[in-house]
């Protein structure tokens, strides 16, 4: 269907694809496996048209082509799925999916047929989305059920998927795998961009490792195993066990009661939550996206107003306390959205690091001796940059580059320093690993196992039921905005998780 002959790209300082050969055969799913920066993301893009190559061949069932542009690529039957959303906030998912579909009313756009339409699609492939919901209105696990749904609409003869489940939960990933093999049957291929060993063994046909820009291995899938394609994809052993639970202190560092928000639909996003958090733990929140999660990380980090209920912190009632006032008493947050919330992306990596620091010693200067502090100490900033950089393994030519320019992983080391390096008591870290490769999840759970052991609690929200599984030591199950139930990780039944994650009580 599709091949790709010594493909190069060059950026400035990177050689982000190497003289790479990629084929994609008729109805097949084929793995594009690697760590973050590895060139898999812009290997595609090359193929979307997003990027021209500086070298090598695009050929389509048998005949060379060049893509200029998406438009090109759609021509051919191609069609993308962004691991960071191609979408238009303010819009509607109606709306984004008609954006560059001709209509037979032009001027006018045929929203309805086109709102039928999703609604039918999502009806046949089980990817529940509100056609009229604005994007800015919807979760991340929704808004990447927005961009599939976008994609299926055009019909596509192929279908690229970049990090597709990094935001789905369990069921919602079982359910893509099947809409997967469903259009293998119908005559579509499909290049499925992922770092989770997982998911390459069951829904791939075959699989190319990339790693630094350069194809390492192409391998039937049925004839490998995950240890093998990990030592190719990182080029040694990687283990992510969970070393013991943690051993809460007993003190309760974050008292929830009967905690109701608004969804930014308006309508109720977190009904009466009640849940207490313990020095030394981990409870982890599973549930599908938008059931809540978003809504309750929000409501404990001052970023969304609560209608009723209580928040105490370290015994004192922070109820609706502003995100400064947190920050202050002792409350990090590592929001689901890196680039949106987490970080100014604009910014230097310096600056990222000590934003919330900015206004104390050593970093301000006062404008004298009893003064306001008036300007930043570059001097102590770089340093203190430099030294996060290296305990927090961020790759980056300089402290002083535009945040922008990092990877996926690297822009989460840079947002786990900004938010860990200032020891809070109690952190609420939302899919921390969302999109993120073996290596930089590896270091991730490292990380927060080690906040734990130095008596942080810690509330993990993930999509990942096997993250949530790993790490906690307590489980919270949401559904519709309500806590389902509460239990011991320890010996926790997944089947039983699973139906409360349906709305079940069991």
């Amino acid at each position: 269907m599709v091949e790709l002959k010594g493909i190069t790209k060059r950026f400035p300082g990177v050689i982000a694809n190497d003289d790479v050969y990629f084929s994609l055969n008729h109805q097949e799913t084929h793995a594009l496996l690697g760590e973050n920066g590895a060139g898999k993301t812009t290997l595609m893009n090359i193929l979307y048209g997003l990027y021209s190559p500086d070298a090598g061949k695009i050929i389509i069932e048998g005949k060379e082509v060049v893509i200029r542009s998406p438009r090109d690529a759609m021509a051919l039957g191609i069609a993308m799925v962004h691991q960071h959303f191609e979408l238009v906030p303010t819009l509607t998912v109606a709306e984004n999916v008609a954006l560059g579909l001709k209509s037979h009313r032009e001027p006018l756009l045929e929203l309805t047929k086109v709102a039928d339409r999703i609604s039918e699609l999502s009806k046949t492939y089980d990817l529940k989305v509100d056609p009229h919901a604005r994007i800015d209105q919807l979760s991340v696990g929704e808004r990447q059920r927005a961009e599939i749904i976008k994609s299926l609409y055009r019909n596509p003869r192929v279908l690229i998927l970049d990090e597709p489940t990094s935001v789905l939960s369990p069921p919602e990933t079982e359910d893509l795998f099947g809409l997967l093999r469903s259009m293998n049957k119908e005559g579509r291929s499909v290049v499925f961009i992922t770092h989770k060993l997982s998911e390459v063994m069951t829904v791939s046909d075959r699989v190319t490792v990339m790693r630094q820009g350069r194809v390492i291995a192409n391998l039937v899938t049925s004839q490998t195993n995950p240890k093998e394609l990990a030592e190719k994809m990182i080029g040694r052993e990687v283990s992510l066990t969970t070393d013991g639970r943690g051993e809460p202190t007993g003190q309760v560092v974050l008292f929830v009661k009967d905690l109701c928000a608004n969804n930014d639909k308006g309508g109720e996003g977190l009904k009466r939550v009640s849940l207490t958090l313990n020095a030394g733990e981990i409870l982890g929140i599973a549930g599908v996206a938008g059931n809540g999660q978003r809504e309750l990380a929000e409501a404990l980090t001052g970023m969304r107003r609560a209608t009723a209920g209580k928040v105490m912190l370290l015994g004192q009632d922070v109820t609706n306390a502003t995100p400064r006032e947190l920050i202050e008493k002792g409350v990090g947050y590592i929001p689901e959205d890196r680039k949106e919330t987490g970080l100014i992306m604009e910014f230097t990596v310096a600056e990222n690091l000590i934003l919330e620091l900015r206004n104390k010693s050593p970093f301000a200067v006062r404008l004298g001796s009893k003064g306001p502090r008036g300007w930043l100490d570059q001097k102590a900033v770089r340093g203190y940059a430099a030294q996060l950089m290296e305990e927090y393994s961020i790759v980056t030519p300089s402290v002083d580059v535009p945040t922008y320019t990092l990877s996926g992983g690297n822009l989460q080391r840079l947002l786990l320093a900004k938010v860990l390096a200032r020891r809070p008591r109690v952190i609420i870290a939302d899919q921390p690993t969302a999109g993120l490769d073996v290596a930089a999840t590896e270091f991730i759970w490292n990380k927060l196992k080690e906040e734990r052991q130095k008596g942080a609690g810690i509330i993990l929200i993930s999509s990942d039921l096997s993250e949530i599984m790993s790490l906690s030591d307590r489980i919270a199950v949401m559904y519709d905005g309500k806590i389902m139930g509460v239990l011991p990780a320890e010996g926790a039944d997944v089947t039983k998780i699973g139906l409360m994650m349906g709305g079940e009580s069991v």
